[in-house]
């Protein structure tokens, strides 16, 4: 797991301390080597942050040259499957340096070229540059666990893992993308390819683009980018149904992950909550473990309903692990709030960070890669709102939903929330319609009401391709979350809180090989006699007691709808103020008083919606503090 960085500038007005500023600016990505690569008259500039995971010698560092100096690389990730590629360079005749994976893409792209990406099995973001064809190629991983980010504007490419490097190579700030903000509100996160600044984009995920290096502009950048992987492409027509083959394919898979993602140079241990995710990860790798004890992690959060470190406990204690526990109090997400706006760098929401990184820090102590559960709940129909996608897209729903929405609003506050599911307009826009009211954020009504204006429609962020069979509701609905949700918010949160500890996350459940299983198994072995996640946990149940999991999903999250009226109210006093919403001139102030005033008046489900108002206006004034 590293911090990579770089650029081409066509005018020439990137300057190599600039880049070098970048580098520091990743130093928490990669505490353990810096390096840097410049062309003739700094035209391309490469800058590499490591943290050493495999091969710990001098000799893995980079930027590193193919053997015959004709390509450099920096890359951030881990290729799983890298030993299975080596034996294939050593039969074509190659000699390697090193016992690291990088070396082993390099020379795969120095035979084979952008051909060699569809064979990497694991999470990565690289760039090579092509020294003689005077080209940078860059490519990020088939389900987007590691992060990119490209800028492209004014004679300038520039790349980095995180967006404060971005702007770091820039002479002038970067301009607020005021386009992204309705979609933040809907979704607390802001969906790819976009970002919160102009001309600055996250790179999509399965693909790649060849940049020329020679050219003298960078017009129609985003034209250029081609996917080497799709997902919906490997759907089949007939889903696989019989249960017994079903669940030994789903073991064989997961133990495979597992056991490549095992493979560490450095302490390696587990992110244990308590779930199903989490536990069957963690017992999988003490199986391949053996003798030798595995060390586990999880956080107790102060709040009984939150709370599941007790069934952490079981799991570990079961399993034989190293368990390592540590209490979450308001006191410990005080002293951590003033780090949430410049881990994440743009407007994020999910406050689930908050206990990663608190898990994240713990763990660190300990390890230096942790592996997480990542992935169960979009593959396997774990949430909740699978099930709404069913009913809404009833036919009887159309006729109902208003007569539905009108009699929540006189019930309580747990009928006036899920009321809210039944007020849409528009049914193609159920998938982020769903998602947004089961996150507590915004409706697309609520938006226009916020901001005083016609949003444009969500349909380009709601569609979805072309698949060999007809999805169900509930298929369509976790597509949609696996190429959306899980990617631009539960991989970023994980991403940026482990490595703000310079700690590296790996995802066993997001093997692109399982999520093409998930997608391609029947929906009745995914919620069974109302079982979610049956298959997964029918596998799981080999490994652990299914006693221990006889209860309530809760999710890893903070009670933040009470806190916001306790230790963490100074936020929303702070950031809800009349003297803040008029400096930015972005949302109503009359709408956010009349939600804050409810909100304190006992509809406590609305906590999320002043959240968004808070972590928007919180960023603006960070912003504004970075550009001074």
């Amino acid at each position: 797991m590293c911090g990579i960085a770089g650029y081409i500038s066509f005018n020439h007005s990137i300057l190599p301390e600039q880049l070098q500023l970048a580098a520091a600016s990743l130093q928490h990505r990669g505490p353990d080597a810096e390096g840097f690569y410049f062309s003739a008259h700094n035209t391309i500039g490469l800058a590499h942050r490591r943290l050493s995971i495999l091969d710990l010698s001098d000799a893995a560092n980079q930027p590193m040259f193919s053997a015959d100096g004709r390509y450099c690389i920096v890359y951030n990730g881990e290729v799983y499957n890298y030993t299975e590629l080596k034996a294939q360079l050593a039969d074509g005749g190659a000699s390697l340096k090193t016992t690291s994976d990088t070396e082993v893409i390099l020379e795969l792209f120095a035979q084979k070229g952008p051909a060699c990406f569809k064979d990497l099995n694991g999470m990565f973001a690289f760039a090579i540059y092509d020294k003689q064809a005077d080209t940078l190629t860059l490519c990020r991983d088939h389900v987007g666990i590691k992060p990119l980010f490209y800028y492209a504007h004014e004679g300038n490419f520039i790349f980095a893992s995180e967006l404060k490097a971005i702007k770091k190579m820039l002479h002038q700030p970067l301009q607020v993308n005021t386009a992204v903000i309705p979609q933040f509100l809907h979704l607390g996160y802001i969906p790819e390819p976009y970002s919160i600044y102009n001309n600055t984009y996250k790179f999509p995920a399965a693909s790649w683009l060849q940049v020329n290096c020679s050219a003298k502009s960078h017009n129609n950048i985003q034209e250029g980018i081609q996917a080497y992987w799709q997902l919906a492409s490997t759907i089949q027509p007939a889903p696989l149904q019989d249960e017994a083959t079903a669940k030994k394919q789903l073991n064989d898979l997961l133990c495979h992950a597992v056991e490549q993602q095992l493979v560490s140079d450095v302490p390696i241990g587990c992110f244990l909550s308590g779930g199903i995710d989490s536990s069957i990860v963690t017992a999988i790798a003490a199986h391949i473990n053996g003798s030798k004890s595995l060390q586990t992690f999880s956080i107790a959060i102060d709040d009984g309903k939150y709370n599941e470190a007790a069934f952490a406990r079981q799991v570990a204690a079961h399993l034989h692990t190293h368990h390592h526990e540590f209490a979450v109090k308001e006191k410990e997400v005080m002293e951590m709030v003033d780090t949430l706006i410049p881990a994440y760098d743009e407007p994020f929401a999910d406050s689930s960070a908050f206990p990663t990184m608190m898990v994240s820090r713990l763990a660190r102590q300990h390890v230096t890669v942790a592996l997480s559960g990542d992935g169960g709940d979009e593959l396997f129909h774990g949430y909740g709102m699978y099930q709404w996608a069913e009913r809404l897209a009833q036919p009887a729903a159309s006729l109902l939903k208003k007569p539905a929405y009108a009699v929540s609003k006189i019930l309580g506050s747990r009928y006036q929330r899920a009321g809210h599911l039944y007020d849409f307009n528009d049914s193609r826009q159920l998938k982020t319609h769903i998602f947004s009211q089961e996150q507590y954020y915004f409706k697309a009504s609520e938006i226009e009401q916020l901001l005083g204006y016609s949003i444009s429609n969500m349909d380009a962020l709601n569609a979805l391709p072309a698949f060999a069979r007809n999805l169900t509701p509930a298929e369509q609905q976790s597509y949609w979350d696996f190429t959306h949700y899980l990617k631009d918010d539960l991989l970023v949160k994980v991403d940026r809180a482990t490595m703000q500890y310079s700690l590296e996350s790996r995802v066993p459940l997001l093997d692109h090989r399982l999520a093409t299983f998930a997608y391609n198994l029947h929906p009745s072995l995914k919620i069974k006699n109302r079982v979610q996640k049956y298959l997964l946990k029918e596998v799981l149940y080999n490994y652990v007691p299914r006693e221990i999991f006889n209860r309530p999903k809760w999710g890893f999250s903070i009670p933040l709808a009470k806190w916001l009226k306790t230790d963490l109210k100074y936020l929303l006093d702070k950031y809800t103020a009349p003297s803040t919403i008029s400096k930015y001139n972005i949302v109503r102030y009359t709408t956010v008083e009349k939600l804050k005033n409810q909100y304190l008046g006992g509809k406590s489900y609305l906590f999320n919606r002043l959240w968004l108002i808070i972590v928007l206006h919180w960023w603006l004034e960070e912003n504004d503090r970075d550009a001074a």
